[in-house]
């Protein structure tokens, strides 16, 4: 399924809108600028894209390096992408990319802010992307989500479904982009069942599947029939304590339905493949701004499986057809602006 989404995504945006590294990375390559002897394969553009923990271990950061290497196929450009193995060398391979001289350097999350706003004035020439957070500088293009419009509708399936009027979310961190999923994902629920009752706890990262599933098992036994998975790679202990509990759980970012279709019966969408994908399609074609791309229900950039994007995996019973129907016409009032979602991080 995780294909057929990229796919799907990339159609909607493009309607909807118009190498080396430091010592203490890994990195991959694709594209054939390495050489030659008439000088032909120096004119490809060359894009790095610089990875602030290793892939394998969030979804998140494997989708972008997915999008990048279809990218380089499909505009003939010269990629790399460089993992960082732990925080002390973002900053370095971020300037790596800078010293080797690439074209483009994109970048993600809020884990390498501090680095790019260290780095990008003192190279006011060269062009940056970061995606999934915001840093207004003139050489650098931000790109966002509206993932609070996703986790409405998640939530609104949640508070259509529980049988107990017991819901949980747990969270990577109480840190303000994870409060544009619960804000939504509150509002949603409290939609359609105002007498949901949601319990939140906060894991303290995104990498701990075991803390996660112990928070997941602790809201079930109080009452919680369906726990949404907030915490990226933490989701795989939500879901082993949903196999084991018998209780309902979501993941985020791909379609992980397929993991265990019982018990994982939805997933919230995030495209940060399709995303990389059209920053490279914009520097390749010389359509390059700098200015911040928002991307939500109504550009692909976001959504929900069955109701936004068909799944390969059976819907579930406990989210059923009927429930199904009643979130896409809520998704088409957010969509229309008949429905608006709070942004936690524009509230003062």
């Amino acid at each position: 399924m995780k294909k057929t989404w990229s796919i799907l995504l990339t159609l909607a945006l493009s309607v909807g809108l118009l190498a080396g590294c430091g010592g203490n990375n890994d990195s991959t390559d694709n594209g054939t600028a390495t050489g030659g002897t008439d000088g032909s394969q120096d004119k490809k553009k060359r894009i790095a894209l610089v990875l602030p923990e290793k892939i394998g271990v969030n979804p998140f950061f494997a989708l972008m390096d997915e999008g990048i290497q279809r990218a380089a196929n499909d505009f003939d450009v010269e990629v790399k992408t460089i993992e960082s193995t732990d925080p002390a060398s973002i900053e370095q391979n971020l300037r790596t990319a800078v010293a080797e001289k690439y074209d483009l350097i994109i970048t993600s999350t809020f884990q390498m802010e501090d680095a790019l706003r260290k780095i990008a004035p003192e190279n006011p020439d060269v062009p940056f992307a970061i995606i999934d957070t915001v840093v207004e500088l003139p050489n650098v293009r931000s790109v966002v989500f509206r993932e609070h419009e996703a986790a409405y509708l998640l939530g609104a399936a949640a508070g259509l479904a529980t049988q107990t009027d017991k819901v949980g979310n747990v969270v990577a961190d109480d840190i303000p982009i994870m409060h544009k999923y619960m804000t939504g994902f509150a509002e949603g629920a409290k939609s359609v069942n105002p007498d949901v009752e949601i319990l939140v706890n906060f894991v303290g990262g995104f990498t701990d599947p075991a803390k996660a599933k112990e928070l997941a098992i602790l809201q079930n036994s109080k009452g919680a029939d369906f726990v949404a998975g907030l915490s990226a790679v933490g989701d795989l202990g939500i879901f082993e304590a949903a196999k084991e509990n018998g209780f309902y759980s979501s993941g985020q970012d791909t379609d992980n339905t397929g993991i265990d279709p019982d018990h994982v019966v939805l997933a919230q969408l995030k495209g940060a493949d399709a995303v990389v994908y059209e920053t490279v399609k914009d520097f390749s074609e010389n359509n390059y701004t700098f200015d911040i791309r928002d991307y939500g229900l109504k550009e692909g950039g976001v959504g929900l499986t069955y109701v936004t994007h068909e799944s390969e995996t059976p819907l579930n019973p406990f989210i059923g057809q009927e429930i199904v129907d009643q979130l896409k016409v809520i998704s088409e009032d957010i969509i229309s602006g008949k429905i608006k979602v709070t942004n936690a991080l524009e509230q003062n």
